[in-house]
C-alpha cells in the first residue's frame, strides 16, 4: 500500500465506532439508568418508545469496534480481554437483561415492575462495567512477553471505580437530554429538571477524571502540561467550559434538542481528551498500535469489506432515526 498507513486508519475506524457506540447506545442505557425516577405508566412506556425503533441497532457499533479490535489488534485484544473478563462477561449479561426486558415488560403486564427493574438493572450495571473498564485500560495493564501478566482483580482501583460512575452519570446525562428531545408533558419536565443536576454531575465527574489522570503516569502529564504541546491540549478544556456554559443557557431557553446536542459534544471532548492520552497506545504504555496490529495485507482485506459496510450502517441507521422523527407517543409499534 506504499506509503498509506493501514494501522493508523484502522484506529481511526475503530476509535469512530467506540464513538458511535457510545454516543447512539449511551443516550438509551441513560434511560435506563433513569427508569426507577419516571413515574409508572406514561412516563416509563414514553421513555421506552423513545428508543424502541433504535435501541437494538445502536449496538450494532459495539460489534464493530470489538470485531475490529479482535480482527485488526489481535495482540491487544488478547492483552486487553483478560484483563477486564469479568467486566466484559458484566457489560453482557447487563446488556442481556436490558435486551429481554425490553421486549418483556410489554408483553406480560402482570410482571411489568420485574422486568422494569431488570431493564433498569441491566442499563446501569452495562455502564458502570464500560466505565471501570476504561479507567482499568488507562491505569495500564502489566504486560510480559506479549501476553497479559496481571491477576484477576488488578482491574479493580478507585481510578476504575471513579470512570465507572463518571460513564453513569455521563450516560443519564445522554438519556435525560434525549427524553427533552423526544417526549412531552410531564415527562419532559421531569427530564428538564434531570439534566440540569446531572449536567452538573457530568462537569464535577469529567474534571475529577481529567485531574486524576495525568497523576496515573508521566507519559500523561506530559502530553497534557508539557510545551509547546499544552497550547493545543489547553483547548479542550476551554472548548468543555464553553459547551457546559452552552448546555445551561439551552436549559433556561428551554430549548428541545440543543441541551442533547451539547451533551454529545462533551463526550466528543472527553473522547478526543482520552485519545490525546493514550496515542499511539493500543494497551497504553505497553503495546502500540503498530506493535499491536495484523499484517498489512490482513488489514488490507478487511478494509475493503468495511469501507462498504460502514456506509450501509450509516444509511440504515439514518434511515431508522429519519423514519421515526418526532415525538414518542404513549403507545408504540409494540
Amino acid at each position: 500500500m506504499g506509503s498509506i498507513d493501514l494501522t493508523l486508519i484502522w484506529a481511526g475506524i475503530i476509535g469512530f465506532a467506540v464513538m458511535a457506540y457510545v454516543v447512539l447506545d449511551g443516550f438509551d442505557l441513560g434511560i435506563g439508568i433513569l427508569f426507577p425516577t419516571l413515574a409508572v405508566g406514561d412516563e416509563r412506556d414514553q421513555a421506552m418508545n423513545s428508543i424502541a425503533p433504535v435501541w437494538d441497532g445502536n449496538e450494532t457499533w459495539l460489534v464493530m469496534g470489538g470485531g475490529g479490535l479482535l480482527a485488526v489488534f489481535p495482540l491487544a485484544y488478547a492483552i486487553i480481554l483478560p484483563a477486564t473478563y469479568p467486566l466484559i462477561i458484566a457489560m453482557l449479561l447487563g446488556l442481556i437483561f436490558r435486551g429481554v426486558a425490553f421486549e418483556f415488560r410489554w408483553r406480560h403486564p402482570r410482571h411489568r415492575p420485574l422486568w422494569d427493574f431488570a431493564f433498569s438493572l441491566g442499563s446501569l450495571v452495562a455502564a458502570f462495567a464500560q466505565g471501570v473498564t476504561l479507567g482499568a485500560i488507562l491505569q495500564g495493564i502489566r504486560v510480559e512477553n506479549n501476553a497479559y501478566a496481571g491477576g484477576w482483580l488488578d482491574w479493580l482501583s478507585p481510578f476504575s471505580m471513579l470512570t465507572g460512575v463518571a460513564v453513569v452519570i455521563g450516560y443519564a446525562l445522554l438519556g435525560a437530554t434525549w427524553l427533552i428531545w423526544k417526549t412531552e408533558g410531564s415527562n419532559q419536565s421531569h427530564a428538564r429538571r434531570a439534566a440540569f443536576w446531572l449536567g452538573i454531575g457530568t462537569l464535577v465527574a469529567l474534571a475529577a477524571v481529567s485531574a486524576a489522570t495525568p497523576f496515573l503516569s508521566y507519559d500523561y502529564w506530559r502530553r497534557w502540561f508539557a510545551m509547546p504541546g499544552v497550547l493545543l491540549t489547553a483547548q479542550v478544556p476551554l472548548l468543555v467550559v464553553i459547551c457546559a456554559a452552552t448546555f445551561f443557557w439551552s436549559l433556561r431557553a428551554r430549548s428541545e434538542r440543543l441541551p442533547f446536542l451539547i451533551a454529545l459534544a462533551l463526550f466528543l471532548l472527553s473522547f478526543v481528551g482520552l485519545g490525546i492520552s493514550v496515542y499511539p497506545y493500543a494497551v497504553p504504555r505497553a503495546v502500540t498500535i503498530w506493535d499491536a496490529a495484523a499484517p498489512p495485507q490482513s488489514q488490507f482485506f478487511l478494509l475493503v469489506g468495511t469501507l462498504i459496510i460502514i456506509p450501509l450502517i450509516l444509511a440504515y441507521t439514518s434511515w431508522a432515526y429519519w423514519v421515526f422523527r418526532g415525538k414518542a407517543g404513549r403507545t408504540g409499534y409494540h
